[in-house]
């Protein structure tokens, strides 16, 4: 069973004066939870993992957007520095997939999935309950992929969870709602480096 870095319920996260953060979200946020600086270092970490794992399959890395295409991102550059600097190297090729399941910060009842195309990696922001991952897994079966492998760089603790685990996890956090490093608000906050707690005064602010 994959395991993540374990961060712990009563973790607070650090004060947000000790880093840069743009001045525009300064009064929104309460803490950085997860420093960018930790993120790149765990996900380089996952990177080596999976070349480790695949062998010489040729990986089609399908990133779900828009949350996680910055841990998408910075994934497949370790992975590709990896095949420069290695002693072995697979190829690979990139696609995209947009799910959207989440209104303010409660999941919808509906989950939309815009584009539909085969895997052997599958590039995830955060899963928590899992309803979303299984509901794509689904979807991604039709096309008969040879192996489908989920990395995700969070997984959520969460009594809704009905046990679904990613092959590869960054961080395993509380059951925090979090933004940053792609995670959005109703689509702010994704232009943060670091993730971090949100102020619910924010949450209000920017509640559609």
């Amino acid at each position: 069973m994959a395991h993540g870095l374990q961060i712990r319920d009563e973790e607070s996260g650090y004060n947000k004066n000790l880093f840069c953060i743009p001045k525009h979200y300064e009064e929104d946020l309460e803490r950085v939870f997860i420093p960018h600086g930790l993120i790149l270092d765990r996900t380089e970490r996952l990177a080596r993992d999976i070349m480790q794992d695949m062998g010489s399959h040729h990986i089609v890395a399908l990133c779900v957007l828009k949350g996680g295409y910055k841990f998408f991102a910075d994934l497949l550059d370790h992975i590709k520095a990896l095949n420069q600097n290695g002693d072995k190297s697979v190829p690979i090729t990139v696609d995209f997939v947009r799910i959207k399941s989440y209104c303010n910060d409660s999941p919808t009842e509906k989950i939309s999935i815009v584009g539909e195309e085969l895997s052997t990696l599958n590039g995830k922001d955060i899963i928590e309950t899992g309803r979303t991952m299984n509901a794509l897994l689904s979807k991604l079966k039709d096309n008969e992929p040879k192996m489908v492998k989920v990395v995700s760089l969070l997984v959520k603790r969460t009594g809704q969870s009905p046990g679904y685990r990613p092959d590869y996890i960054g961080f395993e956090i509380p059951d925090k709602f979090v933004v940053g490093y792609a995670l959005d608000y109703n689509e702010y906050f994704r232009d943060l480096n670091h993730i971090c707690i949100l102020k619910e005064k924010a949450k209000e602010k920017y509640r559609i």
